[in-house]
């Protein structure tokens, strides 16, 4: 194993960074639509609701490798996409369904006096929504979204079967000309592991900075306006 790590460090390397900027490119669309949906999830309208039970439902219901095909294979007809945004896309509106949910849960467990109370002090729901509610889900919001980040960067492998050269595509790779699979297999294991071990760091340090400006005093009814 050592062999073929030091071997194909660089075609490994290479593959690594595709996969982190796949990775965070389809996360950070996953959440402009996650908070889109959870938006509609709280919405008062009948038909935004719908859209987004419909939306959520599907997408959990169907697997990912499926999601990834139908947009890389059925988009195609009408527009041309690369490898990349294929399953840049894919992945975002995969994860999108989920981050909706977490989002949903967030926001709907800020006390209901909070909006109540920036209401009485004369701001507009959005901009209530954007100071007081949204800083808080967040907060609260954030060890769910690291764990879905995770689910996220292991689930980017299956674009390796649109033909896409990320981590594990390279590892299928080296593995069809080296004749060594499990070793290989065991090596691509290795950098998937090291990046879940910094992704999980940096989210830690994350949560711990956040921790730090949390009042000790138990929150009540009143505003609380988010620094």
């Amino acid at each position: 194993m050592i062999d073929i790590f030091l071997s194909s460090y660089p075609l490994f390397l290479k593959a690594t960074w595709l996969t982190v900027q796949l990775t965070a490119v389809a996360l950070l669309l996953g959440c402009i639509v996650g908070l889109v949906i959870a938006f509609f999830r709280i919405s008062d309208s009948k038909l935004l609701n719908y859209f987004a039970h419909v939306y959520i439902t599907v997408i959990r219901g169907t697997p990912l490798i499926v999601q990834i095909c139908i947009l890389y294979f059925g988009l195609a007809n009408m527009v041309t996409l690369s490898q990349f945004w294929a399953g840049a896309i894919a992945l975002a509106v995969h994860n999108g369904a989920y981050i909706a949910e977490i989002f949903r849960g967030s926001i709907q467990s800020i006390d209901r006096g909070q909006m109540e109370a920036s209401r009485s002090l004369g701001m507009s729901y959005p901009l209530a929504m954007r100071r007081i509610i949204l800083p808080q889900a967040f907060r609260r919001a954030i060890p769910s979204l690291g764990n879905q980040f995770i689910i996220g960067l292991k689930d980017s492998s299956l674009v390796a079967y649109v033909g896409m050269q990320d981590l594990w595509g390279a590892g299928l790779g080296e593995a069809a000309s080296n004749y060594k699979q499990l070793e290989t297999y065991m090596v691509v294991g290795m950098y998937y592991l090291g990046l879940i071990m910094l992704f999980t760091y940096f989210v830690n340090r994350l949560e711990a900075r956040l921790a730090r400006g949390r009042t000790p005093k138990k929150q009540g009814k009143g505003l609380n306006v988010a620094a």
